[in-house]
């Protein structure tokens, strides 16, 4: 054997040698890394989901808690940054005029702050149970256009269109109705809010949002 075989020899052998001292001669499976010979079940959100309109809240029932993030999903999928086409803001999808009722008057501070999002959201509320304590006291259990009314129902609909338009709307039984930007009728959150846990809004006239 020359001595240029037997370099390369030696030098085949040492890397062998140094291989097998980086990987165990029994491997040691864990279950929460190995894949098994079978059909893999992913738990999160795929992007078709992610990008879906309406989503369950689920385990929440008929709740307060219930209430207000089916209505956020409903309006903005639950997402705190979102800006919609007709320049609505924010979890809630507030318009501008709103904001500055509640006494917010940085939009890019209000995108920015979840604590002011939830708090103009409660405030709104808090402004519309008063703006409406009438007709939730005359029509609440009363069914208009085959509708049955309900305290939850009215404040989602006066969050889409406004006091105003759940006030004709009622008012007329039901022949004045109104749709939002995008077809979207009060009619609608009417039904789909019906039902919910609102008891515990204390109505006020001159509620603000404020982080502090």
């Amino acid at each position: 054997m020359t001595k240029k075989q037997i370099f390369y020899l030696g030098l085949f052998a040492s890397i062998i040698t140094l291989s097998s001292g980086f990987r165990p001669f029994q491997a040691e499976l864990f279950p929460w890394f190995h894949v098994f010979d079978k059909e893999i079940v992913y738990k999160v959100p795929t992007e078709i989901e992610v990008d879906q309109t309406y989503f369950d809240v689920p385990f929440t029932g008929k709740t307060f808690v219930g209430f207000q993030q089916r209505l956020a999903v409903r309006e903005s999928q639950g997402k705190y940054h979102k800006v919609n086409t007709l320049g609505y803001l924010g979890k809630y999808q507030f318009g501008s005029e709103t904001l500055e009722s509640l006494d917010v008057n940085d939009e890019q501070h209000f995108l920015e702050s979840r604590k002011l999002q939830e708090k103009a959201f409660m405030a709104y509320l808090a402004r519309n149970k008063w703006e409406l304590r009438k007709e939730i006291a005359k029509y609440t259990g009363r069914v208009v256009r085959g509708i049955t009314i309900t305290e939850s129902g009215i404040l989602a609909a006066a969050h889409l269109g406004g006091p105003g338009a759940v006030k004709k709307f009622l008012r007329s039984n039901g022949q004045r109705k109104f749709k939002d930007g995008y077809g979207t009728s009060i009619t609608e959150y009417l039904k789909e809010f019906a039902g919910y846990d609102t008891s515990f809004i204390e109505a006020n006239k001159g509620a603000k949002a404020r982080e502090y």
